[in-house]
């Protein structure tokens, strides 16, 4: 009897234990797939930005534009109601590869919107790529985030021009427009963005009839640009272009005034941000995606809108990331899947699609057909519009 009521107790356990086991396992099979949001009506974008660190209203202003554009279609594409994950990847690009895996691996994201610069958004988009996750960056220039070593990544797009195109409308603005025959070049030597438009610049402005005085690197921590400044003074290039994020160009431009340089400022993208030194760098040019005094209907919607929802006018980022987004979410209404392969293709096959910017129709390699603006920095804080380029 006292056997028999042992063994009892044994077999009562173990069926204890796998009952307890398997229920543990359903409920955190069930509770993964709710937190994921991997329901068949349920959709989830990552917004990846740097909403901290030395470029974080471009974070801040890249969030805003994507949510604006889920938010305009209330939450849903067809039948699937969209849920927004944004993930600060500080603009490092170790962090920018650990929040997007989270994306991926945990948040079970099918698509993202991101990253803001190239150095981010180049590793993040062969993760995406690999892990068959639909990305498209609003801002990210650098060829190398949709094609690397000459083999497309398929499930990568953008939304703005690339750097070959908005160093050629640079160097034929100072050429042709501004009427200069010599510039010199300061850039980052550690940042694929402002090597790329330096490299674009010094060649489409040599081969313009052009001549270069200087070719100059820094680091990303350099905050005394006296010596190579010193160099540039001395040759009195009549452009110096500087491919770089506003704060840096902002402190190079008033220690290069300071030097003596009244060269023209003349610079890429990078430039447009609230916290740009207006004052410094008054009378420089840059090249840009869209301007807000565009009297377009869409240009004139979406400033009213933004304005209406964050209080202030929507720079380039916001606009490019509302396209982006935009783009994304009309290639899942098209394909009417969260299939990524099936909104990969929709994507692909966009043609002249209305966004903020520009129609939008994608080439081969995933970059939109599109123009460049040239706008005009003013001391009081406003950016004037110039002209408009064409590919």
């Amino acid at each position: 009897m006292r056997v028999r009521s042992k063994w009892f107790a044994v077999l009562m356990v173990l069926i204890l234990s796998v009952a307890l086991a398997a229920t543990g396992c359903g409920g955190k099979k069930e509770g993964e797939q709710k937190a994921a949001g991997t329901d068949d009506k349920t959709i989830k974008i990552g917004i990846l930005a740097p909403l901290t660190g030395d470029v974080k209203t471009f974070g801040e202003s890249t969030v805003n534009g994507a949510k604006l554009a889920v938010e305009q279609r209330g939450g849903k594409v067809g039948d699937f109601s969209i849920v927004v994950v944004p993930a600060d990847d500080r603009n490092d690009p170790t962090e920018a590869v650990n929040v997007a895996t989270k994306l991926i691996s945990q948040d079970k994201v099918v698509g993202i919107v991101g990253s803001v610069t190239s150095k981010t958004t180049i590793p993040v988009s062969k993760l995406a790529n690999d892990n068959k996750v639909v990305m498209i960056s609003g801002t990210a220039t650098n060829e190398k985030v949709t094609v690397d070593e000459g083999k497309r990544k398929e499930f990568v797009f953008r939304a703005c021009f690339i750097d070959p195109f908005q160093g050629k409308v640079a160097a034929k603005f100072a050429l042709e427009n501004l009427k200069k025959k010599t510039a010199a070049v300061l850039y980052d030597q550690g940042n694929d963005y402002t090597i790329g438009l330096a490299n674009n610049f010094k060649e489409n402005f040599t081969k313009g009839g052009g001549t270069i005085t200087d070719f100059l690197a820094y680091s990303k921590d350099d905050t005394d640009f006296s010596a190579v400044l010193t160099n540039i003074a001395k040759k009195n290039p009549e452009v110096l272009f500087l491919p770089d994020y506003y704060q840096k160009v902002s402190l190079i431009g008033k220690q290069a005034r300071a030097k003596g340089i009244n060269a023209v400022f003349i610079g890429g993208d990078g430039w447009d941000s609230s916290d740009l030194d207006y004052k410094t760098m008054d009378g420089g040019y840059f090249t840009n995606h869209y301007s807000a005094d565009d009297p377009s209907p869409q240009v004139k919607k979406f400033v009213e809108d933004y304005k209406a929802k964050y209080g202030k006018t929507p720079d380039a980022l916001a606009a490019l990331a509302y396209d982006a987004c935009s783009l994304l979410l009309n290639a899942i209404q098209t394909a009417n899947s969260k299939d990524p392969v099936k909104i990969k293709d929709a994507m692909q096959a966009t043609k002249d699609f209305q966004t903020v910017s520009g129609k939008v129709t994608f080439d081969k390699d995933g970059n939109p057909i599109k123009a460049a603006t040239i706008l005009q920095v003013k001391a009081d804080g406003k950016q004037a519009f110039v002209t408009t380029v064409s590919p």
